[in-house]
């Protein structure tokens, strides 16, 4: 199957690759650089209250790595935990990228779980969108949240399949499943994938991609889970779209027995 066939559509631009990956937790930017190269991702997310792109301008760019002509940049609100913060960090990436519009919202509620605030995150979503943003929301694995979200004009729902960072795996498919039957915009499984056959159970569940950071960064070999990453994806994937056998309780044979010679 050509991925060409089966592009991810977010805000109206198309990509072939369904992994979407972040640019923090590495020991440098040149290992950022070959990791994101590995993982084939064509959209990359950036804290921009942690990442240097373009406020500081004696310290490196991490744009002078990750170049806009040859990725969609996504600034994220990580680190904020109200939604004034949220949207004065989107209005600043705006600012810093010559109007660039796609943003990631994540307002948290707090810093032992990292959990998504969604009451901070609806009235955030609300502000950036009647500003013009186009909004990517991390939000909970709450359907009625999701369909709020979506309603206020999020372009894409991102529920956590865990706690960021904790690479638990999707704990609750049950839910994502819940708000894959509603969403009309684009569902990405975002945080707490932690390795390649979580990104591919995800991806098999019919999610339209996975977004993620410390289960590529975190890894004894980063470079060698991005490209792991990368295959998982385009798997799981490629599973959805082949339609899964059914499950039975018993044993079915491989070989049909009629009109064989027994005995």
């Amino acid at each position: 199957m050509s991925h060409q066939n089966d592009p991810l559509i977010i805000a109206g631009q198309s990509y072939n690759s369904r992994l979407l990956i972040g640019t923090g937790k590495y020991k440098d930017l040149e290992e950022t650089r070959i990791a994101i190269e590995a993982s084939g991702a064509e959209i990359v997310t950036v804290a921009v209250r942690r990442t240097n792109i373009g406020q500081n301008p004696d310290e490196p760019n991490l744009l002078d790595i990750i170049t806009p002509d040859k990725y969609t940049i996504l600034p994220n609100t990580a680190g904020c935990f109200n939604a004034e913060d949220a949207v004065r960090t989107c209005k600043l990436a705006r600012e810093l990228m010559n109007g660039h519009d796609l943003v990631k919202l994540e307002v948290l509620g707090d810093q032992k779980t990292l959990y998504p605030n969604v009451v901070d995150t609806i009235k955030a979503a609300d502000k950036l969108v009647q500003d013009g943003f186009k909004v990517m929301v991390y939000t909970s694995d709450d359907p009625i949240v999701a369909q709020e979200l979506e309603s206020l004009g999020c372009v894409a729902i991102m529920p956590l399949g865990s706690m960021i960072g904790s690479g638990l795996g999707i704990l609750n498919p049950h839910n994502i499943n819940v708000i894959m039957e509603d969403a009309k915009v684009p569902v990405l499984v975002d945080a707490g994938v932690g390795t390649a056959s979580e990104a591919a159970v995800a991806m098999e569940m019919g999610c339209d991609a996975v977004l993620m950071n410390s289960a590529i960064a975190g890894a004894r070999n980063p470079v060698l889970m991005a490209s792991a990453m990368r295959k998982a994806i385009e798997a799981g994937r490629e599973a959805f779209l082949a339609g899964r056998m059914p499950r039975k309780r018993y044993a079915s044979a491989s070989s049909p027995m009629d009109g064989t010679i027994i005995g």
